[in-house]
């Protein structure tokens, strides 16, 4: 299973994120997407997943929930958007962790890309994209894409989609 993971597009989509995403089997959004019409347009090229955003409005909110849990290919994962990192969780997501650690943690919000390992909750892996839009304090859009296999991720990739400005 091809994943496509992204988060902050802040309602903008280019050629070079579309393009990463062609061939995937499913596209993660963890949060602000900034308008329904994102999460449309990127239900055209795979079925999307995703959580709203602290900027999304009732459109989106009304499409996709404030945390989202689920198996893809046997990997359990919880995906939020202001999830915090490891050691510095949120404190709504500190309890879900804690009570039911998943395999793959993801968020976004920071507009910082991450790749960390969890070895207190069972070396559960978080993610977090960066920010693939304009809006915010970062240089560089960013954004992932990784398969699944047999509940393991392989073939993590992050991607580098040019400056901010």
């Amino acid at each position: 299973m091809k994943i496509g993971l992204l988060s902050d597009t802040h309602s903008y989509l280019d050629d070079r994120i579309l393009a990463h995403l062609q061939g995937c089997d499913e596209i993660w959004h963890a949060g602000d997407f900034g308008t329904a019409a994102v999460s449309e347009r990127l239900a055209e090229l795979a079925p999307v997943r995703g959580v709203y955003g602290n900027i999304d409005a009732a459109d989106v909110r009304h499409l996709h929930p404030k945390n989202l849990r689920f198996t893809c290919e046997g990997l359990d994962v919880l995906m939020t958007h202001i999830g915090g990192y490891p050691g510095k969780y949120a404190p709504d997501v500190r309890a879900l962790i804690k009570e039911n650690p998943p395999k793959l943690f993801i968020c976004g919000h920071s507009h910082i890309l991450k790749v960390m390992t969890d070895a207190k909750h069972g070396n559960l892996l978080h993610l977090n994209p960066g920010a693939a839009g304009k809006h915010g304090f970062h240089k560089i859009r960013t954004m992932m894409r990784f398969e699944i296999n047999e509940g393991k991720i392989q073939n993590l990739q992050a991607i580098e989609l040019g400056k901010r400005a």
